[in-house]
């Protein structure tokens, strides 16, 4: 029988989860690789900084924060020239690093730098590091490491909740009974893959008679289901059987006031001939229908959610474990992406007060 934990304080207040001015340093999506062509820059804001983004002549793509370091003229107003980009007022030259190499005023530039992000691509989005050195991998889905992939853009959303709210929905056991009418025992095995990478892992039982798993099983008998998350707002969730697996990504970022922008991506493995692409427009086609059929019910509750965990119960274990995993990775605030200084009362508090004491978390 599910009870309360004792070790769980209701007064607990984490530093990171669920909190509306921090987000972990790490990988984020930008915009979609598409939307930026070759001599082209945008304007973006990314977890509350100001960012505009060009792609050189070379095809590679640069992050610089938005406003030159002369006078304050936005950059995404400017223009790019071979790789390297010129704002628009007093027509001050940065290249790729961020160094000034021009100022037509002056015979030699002065010595100024603009900051830039590490930036990278993949599953046709551009993402940035908001940190100075890439410490983990973009976000990826583990049983296509290394392999070429399809992808498929889903639905991009808006909700009033935190992101760590719209993490926490494809772990929460109890949904899935109580939302999806899917009545399936659901015990998730924890992996942790890296210090900003953890799995949950499960099998779901053939003594469910849901529309959507009767769907699934046409390819095969045994189904799983695994979700990982990379620095606690992306999501990688997987649907597989022996002969078929659908994987989607759920990229989310905050924004002000404890709210949430997200992209669904569909990613499938590539495959060759016309027969391969025919099965790949197939499996995201029904990738695409298993992520509304989920999204729709849940974006309900999203949207109204005051999310506080102050009586969790054994189901929840699986959250508590995300949290945990959350809560040891470094803090970064909103708008300035600095180091997140806790209070000394924060830093005194222990992760055990978030643990099941029958897990090893």
């Amino acid at each position: 029988m599910n009870v309360n934990l004792p070790n769980v304080s209701s007064n607990y207040q984490p530093r990171i989860f669920n909190n509306p001015e921090r987000f972990v340093e790490g990988w984020y999506w930008v915009i979609p690789s598409k939307q930026l062509q070759v001599g082209k820059v945008k304007a973006v804001t990314v977890l509350g900084r100001e960012l505009a983004v060009y792609r050189g002549k070379d095809k590679k793509v640069v992050i610089v924060d938005a406003y030159c370091p002369h006078m304050g003229a936005h950059l995404a107003k400017g223009k790019v020239e071979g790789n390297e980009l010129r704002c628009f007022f007093h027509h001050w030259k940065f290249d790729e690093q961020g160094f000034c190499v021009n100022i037509p005023s002056l015979q030699e530039p002065i010595s100024v730098r603009l900051k830039t992000w590490p930036t990278d691509e993949k599953y046709g989005m551009i993402w940035v590091w908001t940190g100075e050195v890439p410490k983990q991998p973009l976000p990826f889905v583990l049983e296509l490491e290394n392999k070429e992939c399809d992808v498929l853009f889903g639905s991009l959303f808006l909700v009033n909740s935190h992101p760590n709210s719209v993490m926490i929905n494809p772990i929460d056991a109890q949904h899935f009974n109580t939302v999806h009418k899917i009545p399936s025992k659901i015990n998730f095995e924890k992996q942790e893959i890296n210090q900003n990478a953890i799995i949950f892992k499960n099998t779901i039982s053939n003594d469910s008679n849901s529309l959507l798993l009767r769907l699934i099983r046409i390819f095969g008998k045994n189904i799983y289901h695994n979700i990982c998350y990379w620095y606690g707002s992306t999501n990688i969730v997987t649907i597989g059987t022996d002969s078929l697996n659908i994987h989607i990504m759920f990229a989310v970022r905050l924004l002000e006031g404890g709210k949430s922008e997200g992209q669904v991506i569909l990613i499938s493995q590539k495959r060759q001939g016309i027969f391969g692409w025919l099965y790949n427009r197939l499996v995201l086609w029904l990738t695409k229908i298993v992520g509304i059929h989920f999204v729709k019910d849940d974006l309900k509750i999203l949207e109204t959610i005051k999310f506080e965990l102050k009586t969790p119960i054994k189901a929840d274990k699986s959250i508590m474990q995300f949290v945990n995993h959350l809560e040891r990775q470094k803090p970064l605030m909103l708008k300035t992406w600095q180091l997140a200084r806790s209070q000394n009362v924060e830093i005194k508090q222990t992760r055990e007060k978030w643990e099941d004491p029958k897990s090893n978390d």
